[in-house]
């Protein structure tokens, strides 16, 4: 709410605003114009000089003379405000200069373009030398531009003009103010005793002889009137005027009364009718949300029931004293229980993926990847799926299109498709491989194949979570999931995937991603291991592999797996005490760590073993069922020579030892 100011109050005020105004109109136009004056005298004087050193130094640069140049410049010295000066040759080579004493000036090598140029504070001219119409070089001078003191100046000053200016009218304002508000004050006061009191007898004094005098007479008359007129009909309307009033009131409230009771009706009426269609719209999400549940659950769960039938079922034959089998079942039943538990791997990790990818748990590193690195990759991998298969896969030559997304992630989605491709091909089929453009700073890569192709209503199902289309009895594993978490990853880059297909003729998958600009970073170097080392020959001391577990099962399974190689011997141990205590007296050539150790974990057990000087050279390889991407990283980055997850691939294992070993081997070698 605005305050109640006084009439003194405001004729104060506008009297000070008014004055404020002037002044700064009046002081500003007098420092606009004496800034632009001086700025046009500044530059006048300057190239005045400019042209009297040029016409002075022009006989030296003629016969190319540059003490008597510089001899010229330093005339300069009764110039204060200059603080440098130069003169350059007709070839721009600089021939003579001046510096003014206690500055420091660095000179341009070749003049600048002429005119004029400010630099900083200071205002520098280039202005070229002529001789009867022949250029002789030009000269370059800089001079102190004292704008900004002046401008400072002139504020100081004007600030001071306005504020005296601003007191002188406060002080007259005060002394003659009150020759205009002391009558108006009058009518005031007494205005305000006659609402309070309702006293009309009340009269207004006239104290001068002025428009205000007129005021208080016209008030006077008008107060004779109204009590006049008061007196008259006070008495027979007073009755009625209360009863009018007192039944328009009535009128107004019952009429607020009913605005308000139907507005009232309204708004509860909207909210019912938005609480019920929220609801409704809740129950049918949690409906659908439920049947969606279930169904994912009873795939899931006859997903992975299906690869356990085949582990438990054939592990029971194979430990059945009442059924014996020949070494051929053996090996038969032994590679259905390892394709099945690969298969329930493969299951498991997958559902993993998916559930972080939904549960927005997916951490991505994106960066500028280089797609003939990860398309060499997929190549090398996707390989001996498209021997077994017959199936030729045509990878485009030299890509040198570079994509921001997530290395890693990229690496699975290509290998999902390639996969795929292979896999639902016919036999002797093609798989093609395309890179290009697909819209501004965008890449589109394409995986084409000969299979049988899908119906549109096998497309619209493609993407459903368990839904192999129609697959499950064919001779093909698979999950059904794959194609879900590779949309979901290509979404999570910024990207897209789509289909076509064809039914007899084949499908292709598309994905869609931002181009990167620059190059992408150099790949990382690969390890060079050295060959496996052979048996150990009779007489030979074998390596030693220390195992730090507590599972009895698991260390059970790497003693079998060490016993088939003789070139290696086995220690134990069911903690990390233990662990340390017999590294420090056996030394073995490679440790095996379990990660989740009793009492200390396998971090710290390494972190120890690097802390003494007899144990800190002994590689040490992870092997842990945490088989997360950033749990993989983590444990290289600690230290780790190598990270193995469980369930063990017995290749990966015997290829991760001997590389250690090899590089060992290599490092003892090259050693002083």
């Amino acid at each position: 709410m605005t305050p109640r100011r006084s009439i003194r109050q405001k004729l104060v005020m506008i009297v000070m605003s008014t004055t404020l105004a002037a002044s700064a109109v009046s002081v500003g136009t007098v420092v606009a114009y004496d800034l632009r004056a001086y700025q046009r005298a500044l530059r006048n004087d300057l190239s005045t000089q400019a042209e009297l050193v040029g016409h002075m130094t022009s006989a030296a640069l003629s016969f190319d003379d540059a003490r008597l140049a510089r001899e010229n410049l330093e005339l300069l010295r009764t110039r204060p405000s200059v603080r440098a000066a130069a003169l350059y040759d007709e070839r721009g080579a600089l021939f003579a200069w001046y510096m003014a004493p206690g500055e420091d000036v660095a000179f341009p090598a070749r003049p600048g373009k002429d005119g004029y140029v400010k630099d900083g504070d200071d205002l520098v001219l280039y202005q070229p030398i002529r001789e009867n119409g022949e250029a002789l070089g030009t000269i370059y001078m800089r001079s102190q531009n004292q704008l900004l003191e002046r401008v400072r100046d002139y504020l100081l000053i004007g600030m001071g003009v306005t504020l005296l200016a601003l007191m002188t009218a406060w002080l007259l304002v005060r002394r003659l103010g009150h020759t205009i508000t002391t009558p108006i004050d009058a009518i005031t006061n007494i205005a305000r005793e006659v609402v309070e009191k309702r006293d009309y007898s009340r009269r207004a004094p006239r104290i001068s002889q002025d428009e205000a005098a007129d005021l208080v007479d016209s008030f006077n008359a008008m107060l004779s009137e109204i009590e006049q007129r008061t007196r008259a009909l006070e008495g027979s309307n007073r009755e009625i005027a209360r009863e009018a009033q007192e039944r328009a009131r009535a009128q107004q409230e019952v009429m607020r009364l009913n605005e308000e009771l139907e507005q009232r009706v309204h708004e509860r009426t909207m909210q019912l009718e938005l609480a019920n269609a929220e609801l409704e719209m809740a129950i049918e999400e949690a409906r659908a949300a439920n049947q969606a549940k279930s169904a994912f659950l009873s795939s899931m769960s006859h997903e992975l029931r299906t690869p356990l039938n085949a582990i438990l079922g054939f592990a029971q034959i194979l430990a059945s004293n009442d059924m014996p089998t020949t070494p051929e079942q053996k090996k038969e039943f032994s590679g259905h229980i390892l394709k099945s538990g690969r298969h329930l791997l493969t299951l498991i990790n997958e559902i993993l993926d998916l559930a972080k990818v939904e549960a927005g748990a997916l951490q991505l590193s994106m960066e500028a990847v280089a797609l003939d690195e990860i398309l060499l990759e997929c190549r090398g991998m996707i390989a001996p799926l498209a021997a077994a298969r017959g199936v030729q896969v045509r990878f485009p030559d030299h890509v040198r299109a570079i994509v921001q997304a997530d290395r890693t992630r990229l690496k699975q989605v290509l290998l999902n498709l390639l996969s795929n491709a292979v896999k639902y091909n016919r036999d002797g089929g093609v798989v093609m491989v395309d890179c290009a453009p697909a819209a501004p700073a965008r890449l589109r890569l394409t995986v084409q194949d000969t299979g049988m192709g899908m119906t549109p209503d096998q497309l619209a199902a493609l993407f459903q979570p368990f839904n192999r289309l129609g697959q499950e009895n064919g001779p093909h594993e698979g999950t059904g999931i794959g194609l879900v978490v590779t949309r979901r990853l290509v979404e999570m880059m910024g990207g897209e995937m789509g289909v076509t297909s064809s039914p007899g003729v084949g499908s292709v998958f598309w994905i869609e991603l931002a181009g990167a600009e620059g190059q992408a970073g150099a790949a990382a170097a690969a390890v060079q291991a050295g060959p496996a080392p052979q048996a150990a020959a009779d007489g030979v001391v074998p390596h030693t592999l220390l195992y730090v577990e507590d599972n009895p099962a698991n260390l059970r399974l790497v003693q079998e797996i060490v016993r088939f190689r003789a070139g290696l011997r086995l220690l134990s141990a069911a903690d990390g005490p233990a662990g340390l205590a017999l590294a420090r007296e056996e030394c073995p050539d490679v440790v095996l760590m379990d990660l989740n150790l009793p009492g200390m974990s396998g971090f710290e057990v390494l972190a120890q073993l690097r802390r003494d000087p007899a144990t800190a050279g002994i590689p040490v390889v992870a092997l842990s069922a945490n088989a997360m991407q950033q749990d993989i990283e983590r444990g290289l980055a600690a230290g780790f020579a190598r990270y193995l997850t469980k369930p063990i691939d017995i290749d990966r294992f015997n290829e991760a030892i001997d590389g250690v070993l090899a590089q060992r081997a290599n490092a003892e070698r090259t050693a002083p």
